[in-house]
């Protein structure tokens, strides 16, 4: 499992419950990633997302993830999707060459 603590609302430092030391001393004991962000002031908000996204990536190519298997949760594709997307429009969405 791959799971990211995320302090939210680093934009209001004057207003920190925990320091950035504890949270990350905190997700480094328990094995977790940590990042700050603000959704308000869109700082780290998709480098959240790209974060975990590597890690998991990093855990398929070493091993730690078998994909082959369905009950895995994780599906992998390559290239483009093909057929529609399923949006309103009948277009199809641009998505990465990773996961789905």
């Amino acid at each position: 499992m791959t799971i990211m603590l995320i302090r939210n609302k680093c934009d209001l430092a004057h207003r920190r419950a925990i320091s950035k030391e504890e949270g990350e001393q905190f997700a480094k004991e328990n094995g977790l990633l940590f990042l700050e962000a603000s959704a308000k002031a869109a700082q780290n908000v998709e480098e959240a997302f790209i974060k975990t996204v590597a890690k998991i990536l990093q855990k398929i190519q070493e091993g730690m993830f078998d994909v082959s298997i369905k009950w895995s949760g994780i599906k992998v594709r390559y290239g483009r999707p093909q057929g529609p997307s399923g949006s309103k429009d009948g277009t199809v969405a641009q998505r990465g060459a990773c996961c789905g």
